[in-house]
């Protein structure tokens, strides 16, 4: 069932964001008065095709859906046949070069659109999220250096040398304006409340290197969601967790006296405590609820296969309940942060790339069809504000690539038509040749990576 919902959600994605990247050429090529011949979703043998009687073009749904294309009336594509001269003014070829460069980059452009209006139905249907509620972080950590004890809730950001403060609505919100920062190697200021009122903490981000900027950025500041309740979900047979009375329902309150309301938190710190007693302060469940209990645990030492270092486990499954927030704006706030977060995503996408291309970042962030095909059926599952989410930022993501300065690509033609601009003479067909097999070369090889990236996911490399 779950593979049938990754195939539909991934063809759902596919189809849409094709459809709107070729719309995009389509469009502005209509309204350039330049004739399009086929307007294809899909590459191979077509399944299914009709011509329109109003403007001549055929339409057509092909077999191999991972991609698409419009064909124009040119003169260089007609394989020596003649065009008729009443149709050369709507010929591709002949149009001036700022009219083709507007029409290579509708396609992309169509993308970013895509990615602002889905983002804005997100923001303006809302969404619930964990609150900006921050865990006790781990001691060294940025967050905890900044002087943050746990169960404070962040409510806004500056940066240290702006006056303008900027409001964090969710933990999601958080990480982004904190993601931007870190881009910036910036020192900024995060106004968080407690019990005790307002404080302002000081955050350095100077020191983090793009290599830090991944799945675990939150993580390596110290900054975890928190604020809820960890509570055991499950107990393994003969762990240190049973033979210590652990019973499902039980809520973790501290460890050695240190308050705990997050999994990663707690994991950590049993990792480096193994063969070492640990005192845990539970609150009870079932019939002794509220009681609350020192339970003394001994984490069993085991080899961790990633390291290959002894670490301390218990035994227990844990849950994490954390606060959550309904976050909702009006139709015009939507649509400028749908546009800000279109605008955040893309930098952040060709900030990442150029990294991956001089080294200071893993090739390891490619992705390609089998990653996507999963994240689209996760998302799916988790609700249409998730499954917006990921359509949007794939359709970023596509927008990027298309506008990357390779052959082959949008970018690369538009690359074409800026020489062609500022020089006055078209490239010659000889260059073009050689820059498109360059290019090709690069698109395989990137391809690679992305399928490599994927299955070494699947079988866990």
């Amino acid at each position: 069932m779950n593979l049938l919902i990754e195939l539909l959600a991934f063809a759902v994605a596919i189809g849409v964001l094709v459809v709107v990247h070729e719309y995009g050429h389509y469009s502005v090529a209509r309204l350039c008065g330049v004739q399009v011949l086929r307007f294809s979703i899909g590459f191979g043998k077509p399944l299914v095709q009709w011509v329109s009687q109003k403007t001549g073009t055929e339409w057509t749904i092909a077999a191999l859906p991972l991609g698409g294309y419009v064909r124009m009336l040119d003169e260089r594509e007609t394989g020596g046949a003649p065009i008729p001269p009443e149709a050369l003014p709507h010929a591709f070829n002949r149009q001036s070069v700022w009219r083709r460069f507007a029409i290579v980059a509708a396609g992309p452009i169509a993308n970013f659109l895509l990615a602002i209006v889905l983002f804005a139905l997100v923001f303006a249907t809302g969404v619930t999220e964990p609150a900006a509620v921050v865990a006790t972080p781990a001691p060294n950590t940025p967050a905890a250096l900044a002087g943050f004890d746990g169960g404070e809730t962040v409510v806004a950001v500056r940066t240290e040398t702006a006056g303008e403060s900027e409001r964090v609505r969710s933990w999601s919100d958080l990480r982004w304006k904190l993601l931007g920062a870190a881009f910036d190697h910036k020192r900024v200021v995060l106004s968080a409340k407690d019990a005790h009122g307002i404080s302002d903490f000081q955050l350095d981000l100077r020191g983090i290197t793009e290599k830090d900027v991944d799945d675990d950025f939150m993580s390596r500041l110290g900054f975890e969601p928190g604020g809820g309740k960890l509570t055991v979900a499950g107990v393994q047979p003969d762990s240190a967790a049973q033979k210590a009375g652990l019973a499902v329902g039980d809520r973790l309150r501290a460890i050695n006296g240190v308050p705990t309301d997050n999994a990663t938190a707690f994991i950590a710190y049993v990792k480096s405590h193994a063969g070492v007693p640990v005192t845990l302060q539970v609150e009870r469940g079932g019939p002794a609820a509220g009681k609350l209990e020192d339970v003394r645990i001994v984490p069993q030492s085991q080899r961790d296969e990633a390291t290959g270092q002894q670490i301390g486990r218990i035994g227990a499954e844990l849950a994490t309940q954390v606060p959550s927030i309904d976050v909702r704006y009006g139709p015009v706030e939507s649509l400028q942060l749908g546009a800000r977060r279109t605008w955040d995503l893309a930098v952040y996408s060709v900030r990442m790339f150029g990294r991956m291309i001089v080294g200071e970042a893993s090739l390891k962030n490619l992705s390609g069809p089998v990653t996507i095909a999963d994240y689209a059926g996760k998302s799916a599952r988790l609700g249409p504000s998730a499954f917006l989410s990921f359509l949007a930022l794939v359709s970023i993501s596509l927008g990027v690539l298309n506008l990357l300065p390779i052959p082959v690509l949008d970018g690369g033609h538009l690359l074409y038509y800026l020489v062609e601009a500022v020089t006055g003479k078209v490239v010659s067909d000889r260059w073009q040749l050689v820059f498109q097999r360059a290019g090709l070369a690069c698109i395989v090889a990137l391809s690679a990576i992305a399928l490599f990236n994927d299955l070494a996911r699947l079988i866990h490399f």
